[in-house]
């Protein structure tokens, strides 16, 4: 996270920087063959010999590199379906509008922001033990409901809707939102146009381009 600050207006705005890593188009979803319209996207990279067989055999089918991370983000129709290799660009998303983030939440001490116990003077392996969880006879010698307890958190996909797009820049593909996403830093976000917000009005071509798909493959392969 950081800030942009307005000279003109002394105005400071939190906002949150992500970078899109080599996202590219690595297969489709179609209603006749699944049920539903989607577009499978990959980003970052992996080593060969990291990655199974058959995933390996899948990547060469679909002619589109080894990916790290894979998403699904759904589409209206047949339309919304780009060229398979296709690489998303930062200009996909466009300044001014909202959209939606999605990740995988953090967890640990953050869920009471308990400060922890002291890191000497006795304490011996109970340095993020939540210590009493009640008192004695003053208070009804019993726990009180509510009290902060440890527990399960984190894990979980968690959204943040309607995020305003600050800043795109395409060369670094870095897309700036308002505000906070979900998740630890050099996570995994998922970015896609708000459902609570009207769409803007855009060319489907503008964002994706067809360099490196698998038709301009087969159009640069010798007869």
């Amino acid at each position: 996270m950081t800030a942009i600050y307005d000279p003109t207006t002394a105005k400071r705005t939190a906002c949150t920087v992500l970078q899109l890593d080599r996202c590219q188009v690595t297969g489709h979803k179609r209603r006749d063959s699944h049920g539903y319209w989607a577009v499978q996207v990959g980003s970052g990279t992996k080593e060969a010999r990291n990655v199974s067989r058959a995933e390996r055999g899948n990547y060469a089918a679909q002619g589109v590199p080894i990916k790290r991370h894979v998403a699904e983000f759904r589409v209206k129709d047949a339309e919304g379906l780009p060229e398979l290799g296709s690489i998303i660009t930062a200009d996909l998303f466009q300044e001014g509008q909202f959209v939606d983030t999605r990740a995988v939440s953090r967890g640990g001490m953050k869920r009471w922001g308990w400060a922890g116990q002291p890191a000497s003077h006795g304490n011996s392996l109970a340095h993020r033990v939540m210590g009493s969880s009640g008192g004695g006879q003053g208070s009804g010698s019993r726990v009180h409901p509510g009290k902060h307890m440890a527990g399960r958190m984190g894990g979980e996909m968690h959204t943040v809707q309607s995020l305003k797009v600050l800043r795109v820049d395409r060369e670094n593909g870095i897309v700036v939102v308002h505000g906070a996403v979900p998740g630890p830093k050099k996570g995994i976000v998922k970015i896609q146009d708000a459902v609570k917000k009207s769409w803007p009005e855009v060319e489907l071509a503008v964002g994706v381009s067809t360099i490196g798909s698998t038709a301009q493959k087969l159009e640069a392969a010798p007869a």
